[in-house]
């Protein structure tokens, strides 16, 4: 019994498709292919559409519309959207959040002085500014209740300079935005009950 509830795809997703797909009118797909299929392949064609998008606006406009923590929202917004870390709310504020505290830090331990050389590997400077920007950054999602663990690498990729002019921050806070209202559209047009912002409020 244990083993047959393991093979299972967890429940949460397999309601979140079959409400899609009834909307899409697709809900035969049901009686064809199993449901752990279906949903992987929700997450797999939304996943490279949204992205596959702002990589593109990011070579158009030669600026970094892409940075690796947005692939995990991306991954929470179709793998879990009703969750409450996939909230518009949690992923926007989370990610504004992790950039505050990972320029702060990057600040405080005096690396703005210079370009970022990996090169020269783990100094104290870098250690500490690391530290402070995930420390912060989790005590003030704790804090303002905001729940997006992603915002945890946009922080230390602030810190350790890998982006962190100021006009790069607002870049990033701009993708982090378009990718939410991107999931907003796909997980309302497929039929799903995602929230304008957060859960139990508007939408």
């Amino acid at each position: 019994m244990e083993q047959e509830q393991q093979r299972r795809p967890p429940r949460i997703g397999s309601e979140h498709m079959s409400t899609a797909l009834r909307h899409m009118r697709l809900a035969w797909l049901l009686d064809h292919f199993p449901p752990l299929l279906i949903w992987t392949a929700y997450v797999f064609v939304n996943g490279f559409v949204t992205i596959g998008l702002l990589a593109l606006l990011a070579v158009v406009s030669e600026t970094p519309f892409v940075f690796p923590s947005l692939g995990p929202t991306a991954y929470l917004f179709f793998f879990a959207p009703l969750g409450e870390s996939s909230t518009p709310r949690n992923a926007i504020l989370g990610h504004a959040i992790g950039l505050v505290c990972g320029y702060g830090a990057f600040w405080a331990a005096g690396l703005e002085h210079g370009a970022p050389n990996f090169h020269d590997g783990v100094y104290w400077p870098r250690i500490l500014s690391a530290a402070l920007s995930l420390a912060f950054t989790g005590a003030f999602m704790v804090l303002f209740r905001v729940n997006h663990p992603p915002a945890g690498a946009t922080t230390l990729i602030v810190a350790l300079g890998i982006l962190s002019m100021p006009y790069h921050l607002v870049v990033i806070e701009v993708a982090v935005v378009l990718l939410t209202v991107q999931a907003f559209v796909i997980n309302r047009l497929a039929g799903l009950p995602y929230p304008v912002w957060q859960r139990g409020g508007a939408g």
